[in-house]
């Protein structure tokens, strides 16, 4: 080699180094403008990738997130086929496409085809270069950038995520679902071509302003791919039948608040599926915005359906209406702390069922009574039923057998199963769970209380109800497998809204184990329903909770419960019952005692009723409660075999037998016919027999008035403060005293009425004949 090729090889190493530090230097001086990954706008989808709702970004830009793999391979054909075939080829700027367009532009005087490479576009998009002589080279050292940086996917990437498609859409997946209502993924030829060409001249050719001139440039991308040979004459042919449909931009906005947050959880993710089913989503909208037109106004709704099988989330309705501002539509009702009224009795009744305090038939006495600090509950109807099984006190929801359960297991244990469980009960500051807890004397969130319906048909086991994939699933045991079966089995018995038992068949419909509940002053009305597939929780009421007088759960929110469940997939098990666990069995039990069927002993059994039990355990009728006599139920008697009369100990006849009674808790009596009221009398003591003291064992108890209660006379009146008081469990005359001094008798339950002339404190006390007494005070103020 001669001097004077080594010297010019020596300068242009020379030069080409210093191009190489030029270019290192300008790439640290002027870095690439590359878009923040955790910025822009956010997609939130359903589980089959249909939007739900979409954020915005800062500048207001509707950009969904889009991956090469997620797009339809015919749109990637058609945009590299028509926008740049050379695109994996190239270094970012193609000189032959270049000296072409410069070519047609010295003979034609006008642009005839672009040279732009799509990494120039890219770099356009991403660095906003002016349409100029200038800005090419610009766009052109991007490009070359953008390839020294990137992979041609990422470039590829960046373009499908970010070219522009008429006013605030960007991206191919924005695009398709505003413009054509489907995802990027799903297009067809002549969507991919109309969508190919579109950010060619994004404003003049947006389909849903200028159908005809889209069409033109649609047609003409498929005519350079069947010229190409990329696609067939017969796919080309077909494409152009399409008409190129005018949709109005609308973003999309279902389960509105569950993607509000989602979002607001996940900030900076840009992309978040959810559980949700999209079809099923908008037509449950669409029901509950129908369905609130017939209720007072600025009344709203909270829905929510969840599968049982894996805890997600198939419908998330959190108002009436989002947006809607007299219906506070912002507030999410699913997330909102409200009062539960009787919904939470079904786990009251599994819990009393694994602790072996009641079968589902067990005697439970619905009469007016007083608890600790004088509460006393009364049912939804004010009326009471006297004796009634478990089964039919929770099918009724009646309130008195429900606390007087509740106070036998301990509300504070109550609320902490249901808390470890996942329900967390909101108490006022510095409160502790009480008996009103199960009566609504506290709050749950919508949720919380599905998760824990959804063990009624998970073998006891409740959980979290989870709205992305990518949830965790939690599971607690609330209920033992047999008594959460025999709970569902109570419910299940409960007539559909409108059919009375027996005069409906519902033929392949879903078995549903509902339950309603109505808070205090009708400000929430709430029905939940579990099928072997899905839970759904309906909720109806006021934000803000201002009372719906006349509107209660079993009215109101029962119905559109039902028109859910009827609305859900189903399979052929779901109207099919389930059989029972090992656990639960089937036995005859007797009312009173609660004992299981003795045909040795049916003398006992005054009413046979066939009950769900666990384990086989026939737990006994539960003892009375605030007696000053503890009474048996059952009593042992020996009786003169000839006039039937009792014998005391020490007592004796010619011819004696023994005898068993079975005796009725004393609330129960004023409900009991008389036949029954016979058998549970004792036989009379015989004369000259020494007193057993057994004429005494039957309690009494005073009604018409708590212990420790205020009382006055109505204002402006001369009339002194007035209370009509019954003794209930005694068959004989009554005596009352007021403060020590006889005022009154009265027989059997009877009303006994006085008037209380003197202020202070007063001590009532009834004594029945056979020594049994029940007493307590009350306050008179004026």
């Amino acid at each position: 080699m001669n001097l004077r090729a080594r010297k010019f090889l020596r300068q242009s190493a020379i030069t080409l180094l210093c191009l190489l530090a030029l270019a290192l230097l300008l790439d640290r001086l002027f870095p690439l403008p590359l878009p923040d990954p955790s910025g822009g706008s956010t997609i939130v989808l359903a589980r089959d990738g249909r939007p739900l709702r979409a954020f915005p970004d800062s500048d207001g830009v509707w950009r969904y997130p889009a991956r090469v793999e997620d797009v339809s391979p015919l749109y990637v054909e058609a945009l590299l086929t028509y926008e740049d075939r050379w695109f994996y080829r190239h270094p970012g700027v193609n000189p032959l496409a270049l000296a072409r367009a410069f070519g047609q532009w010295i003979v034609h005087r006008r642009l005839v085809s672009g040279g732009s490479t799509l990494t120039m576009q890219v770099a356009r998009i991403l660095d906003g270069t002016p349409h100029s002589a200038l800005g090419k080279v610009r766009q052109m050292l991007r490009a070359v950038q953008l390839e020294a940086h990137l992979s041609k996917q990422e470039i590829l990437t960046l373009y499908l995520d970010r070219a522009p498609f008429g006013g605030t859409i960007e991206g191919v997946e924005a695009a398709a679902w505003a413009y054509l209502g489907k995802p990027a993924s799903r297009l067809s030829h002549a969507e991919a071509a109309l969508l190919a060409v579109l950010p060619q001249m994004p404003s003049r050719l947006r389909p849903d302003r200028n159908a005809d001139a889209a069409r033109v440039a649609r047609d003409k991308v498929l005519s350079r791919m069947a010229a190409l040979g990329v696609w067939s004459p017969a796919q080309v042919h077909d494409a152009m039948i399409e008409s190129v449909a005018a949709r109005a931009l609308q973003p999309p906005l279902s389960a509105a608040l569950l993607a509000e947050r989602l979002h607001a959880e996940q900030p900076a993710q840009r992309r978040i599926t959810t559980t949700i089913d999209a079809e099923l989503q908008r037509s449950l909208e669409a029901r509950v915005t129908d369905y609130l037109a017939r209720l007072p106004e600025r009344t709203s709704a909270a829905l929510l359906v969840v599968d049982n099988a894996t805890l997600e989330a198939r419908a998330y309705v959190g108002s009436a209406e989002f947006g809607d501002e007299q219906r506070l539509g912002h507030v999410d009702m699913v997330r909102a702390w409200r009062s539960p009224g009787s919904t939470l009795k079904p786990f009251l009744y599994g819990l009393a069922l694994d602790d072996g305090l009641i079968d589902s038939e067990s005697l439970l006495v619905d009469a007016p009574q007083s608890f600790g600090d004088g509460y006393r509950p009364g049912n939804f109807d004010m009326a009471y039923n006297g004796p009634v099984g478990a089964a039919e006190a929770l099918r009724l929801s009646l309130n008195v057998p429900a606390v007087d359960l509740i106070d036998r297991i301990g509300p504070t244990r109550f609320a902490a199963r249901l808390a470890n469980a996942g329900l967390d009960l909101r108490l006022p500051r510095g409160a502790t769970p009480n008996l009103s807890v199960i009566l609504g004397g506290a709050g749950v969130r919508m949720e919380d209380l599905v998760g824990a319906y959804t063990a009624l048909n998970r073998g006891g086991i409740a959980g979290r109800v989870r709205y992305a994939g990518g949830d965790a699933t939690i599971d607690r045991r609330i209920l033992s497998e047999g008594a959460a079966w025999i709970v569902r089995d109570i419910l299940e018995a409960n007539p559909r809204p409108g059919y009375a038992p027996g005069t409906f068949d519902p033929g392949t419909r879903p078995r549903v184990a509902s339950k309603t509940g109505t808070s205090y002053g009708f400000r929430d009305a709430w029905a939940v329903g579990a099928t072997r597939q899905y839970t759904v929780a309906v909720w109806i009421g006021r934000p803000d909770g201002t009372p719906l007088p006349g509107q209660y759960g079993a009215v109101t929110a029962l119905p559109l419960m039902f028109q859910v469940v009827d609305s859900l997939p189903r399979n052929a098990l779901a109207a099919a019952p389930e059989p029972p666990p090992a656990s639960a069995r089937q036995l005859d039990v007797c009312w009173p005692l609660g004992l299981a069927f003795d045909p040795a002993h049916a003398e006992l059994c005054h009413q046979k009723h066939t009950a769900w039990t666990l384990d086989g355990v026939v737990p006994p009728t539960l003892p009375e409660r605030d007696t000053n006599t503890w009474s048996a139920g059952l009593v042992h008697l020996r009786v003169d075999a000839r006039s039937g009369e009792r014998l005391s100990a020490g007592c004796t006849r010619e011819h004696e037998r023994e005898v068993d009674i079975a005796r009725w808790p004393a609330l129960a009596y004023p409900w009991l016919p008389r036949e029954l009221r016979r058998r549970a009398t004792l036989p009379p003591l015989a004369h000259g027999c020494a007193d057993d003291g057994l004429d005494a064992i039957q309690p009494i108890r005073i009604e018409g008035v708590a212990e420790g209660s205020a009382i006055a006379r109505a204002p402006n009146s001369g009339t002194p403060a007035t209370l009509h008081l019954r003794a209930f469990g005694s068959g004989g005359d009554v005596l009352w005293l007021i403060d020590g001094r006889l005022a009154g008798t009265t027989r059997g339950s009877a009303t006994f009425e006085h008037a209380f002339a003197e202020t202070g404190v007063r001590t009532i006390t009834a004594l029945a004949t056979s020594g049994a007494w029940a007493q307590l005070q009350v306050r008179v103020l004026r």
